[in-house]
């Protein structure tokens, strides 16, 4: 029975989030509804990670089973002339049978886009979260070098995460654009713990916009606690950029399991 991976993106903006849920519209629910008429039986599809309402991506990974044999292209382009306008198919391929899109990722990344114009964009308000005050960006990206590497990153994450624990590992966390224009946070790692991206990113714009010296943002971190952290960003402005592969499973130690909480939720 072939296993096929899709990798996705989509527009969050009118959706209650990736999985399927009883209060409104998920990417989840339609992309299975597009291959159920393709195939013409239902169809069990799985994800990399989550992402919570109105969050969007470019390079969500899923897979399934079935039972036909479809050229890809079956998959690519007839599959996106039954999707809705805001999700696409980008990419598809035939994979191992043994293949988990969840737990053969060897990490993830994000990007956080603020829109740091004088006054509101309305091209930019389902993408950007939009901040008017100009931001000092190379203070942000200063303050952001104490969050790399490997930590306890509870003060990051959400109240009601169910991860086992907080250990994670943040590769990249880089800070571009210009202040007055846009502002985009760049965040990649192994997993994520719920709401961590967005916690970082809210936490450094604390710093951007003056209210915090640089040094508090590792003085942060060592306390655990999410009380001293910065608000939570809002989900509109993350994007689930790119999930990572290798030829099989990744090994495995403390803080690098592949939690289904990552940033989004």
């Amino acid at each position: 029975m072939p296993r096929l991976k899709l990798t996705i993106e989509y527009d969050g903006s009118r959706y209650v989030g990736w999985q399927v849920q009883r209060n409104g519209r998920s990417v989840q629910a339609e992309l299975g509804d597009a291959l159920g008429k393709l195939l013409g039986a239902p169809v069990e599809v799985v994800a990399a990670g989550r992402t919570d309402s109105g969050v969007h991506a470019t390079g969500q990974v899923v897979c399934f089973d079935t039972e036909r044999q479809l050229p890809l292209k079956a998959y690519h382009r007839g599959l996106n002339g039954l999707l809705p306008e805001d999700i696409a198919v980008v990419r598809a391929e035939e994979v191992a049978a043994e293949f988990d899109p969840r737990r053969w990722s060897r990490g993830k990344r994000y990007r956080y886009r603020v829109s740091n114009l004088p006054s509101r964009s309305p091209l930019r308000r389902h993408t950007h979260w939009e901040i008017y005050a100009p931001l000092q960006v190379e203070a942000m990206a200063r303050a952001a070098t104490a969050l790399l590497g490997r930590h306890d990153y509870s003060a990051f994450r959400a109240s009601d995460c169910q991860a086992a624990h907080a250990v994670r590992e943040v590769r990249r966390l880089s800070v571009e654009g210009t202040a007055g224009d846009a502002v985009a946070f760049v965040v990649e790692g192994t997993a994520f713990l719920k709401h961590m991206v967005r916690n970082l990113v809210g936490t450094l714009v604390e710093v951007g916009k003056g209210r915090r010296p640089e040094a508090w943002v590792a003085e942060v971190l060592a306390s655990k606690d999410r009380t001293r952290a910065g608000p939570t960003a809002p989900p509109h402005g993350l994007v689930m950029e790119e999930v990572f592969y290798g030829d099989g499973p990744p090994p495995r130690q403390a803080g690098d399991a592949a939690d289904i909480f990552d940033g989004g939720d």
